[in-house]
């Protein structure tokens, strides 16, 4: 009897022994999730590419990491946009002629993604597509023509009446774009595309406010950017250095829009030569260069 009852006691202390301790389980998750979302906040964080505006530089299905620090830290820093608006800046600092950065719509909880054009105190306009930055026309040189992915993510049809949909010698099918070089005040320089005229590419002559950048999409004729003054869905002007997220630094990859569960695509849909590409301008050397 002693020993049936030894049995059942040892029984009945492995099963308490094998108790989830669910609250542990639960703080150590949100512990997790708290450290994930700190350092989404406060170092980098992953973005995607939703639209054309930032073409040829960067395509629909691209994933890249955005910093956060650059700039220093204010509430549009904060994933999900937590944080209510405020005009505090955390070790703040400016950006650079050329950055591509993450600037918040001025009214609605919206991420977008441009460059950096003008800096605080600049003067700056735009006139039949190119910028005049302190009286001095941008400089602008044609490049040949762009051969970029035609795929289910980048569909080449957001070019008005133009049709840039080409055949390579080797029977590949492109999308090949006009572009032009151009090259900012620091020697920043990147590709645009700018090949019809609209609206946009007459802007009159602004002072950049203090604390305040103008930013541009490369993709200059299908872009909401601060050029867009009257319609809600662009920048509305200059965009307060408080409503700058962070800096884009590097693709991570590129998805051409043909992934689905099955596990193969996940592989045959990463567009070649995308990943790891540094979104950092490179600098011309220039001589006499203009000072600010």
């Amino acid at each position: 009897m002693t020993t049936g009852a030894t049995t059942v006691k040892k029984s009945s202390e492995t099963e308490s022994d094998k108790k989830v301790d669910w609250i542990a389980e639960i703080r150590g998750l949100a512990l997790m999730l708290l450290a994930v979302f700190a350092f989404h906040s406060f170092i980098a964080k992953p973005f995607y590419i939703p639209s054309e505006s930032m073409m040829p530089n960067l395509l629909v299905g691209d994933r890249l990491v955005v910093s956060k620090y650059p700039y220093g830290w204010n509430w549009s820093s904060i994933s999900f946009h937590l944080a209510p608006r405020g005009h505090w800046r955390l070790f703040g600092a400016t950006p650079e002629y050329g950055d591509i950065v993450i600037p918040v719509h001025p009214y609605k909880d919206e991420d977008y993604i441009k460059r950096v054009v003008a800096l605080p105190g600049d003067r700056i306009a735009v006139r039949n597509g190119q910028i005049i930055l302190n009286g001095t026309p941008v400089e602008q040189k044609v490049e040949p023509a762009l051969d970029l992915p035609l795929d289910a993510n980048s569909r080449c049809d957001g070019f008005g009446f133009d049709d840039f949909r080409a055949v390579t010698s080797a029977g590949r099918r492109v999308c090949r774009v006009p572009v032009l070089r151009e090259t900012l005040p620091n020697g920043a320089t990147y590709l645009v595309i700018d090949h019809q005229n609209q609206e946009l590419d007459n802007f009159p002559e602004i002072t950049v406010p203090e604390d305040h950048v103008f930013v541009m999409g490369d993709n200059r004729d299908h872009s909401a950017d601060s050029r867009e003054l009257n319609n809600s869905r662009g920048l509305l002007g200059p965009v307060p250095l408080e409503n700058i997220g962070g800096r884009a630094e590097f693709i991570t990859f590129s998805l051409d829009g043909t992934t689905t569960l099955n596990p193969i695509t996940w592989w045959t849909s990463l567009r070649e030569g995308r990943a790891w590409s540094t979104l950092r301008p490179a600098i011309a050397e220039r001589k006499g260069a203009p000072e600010r």
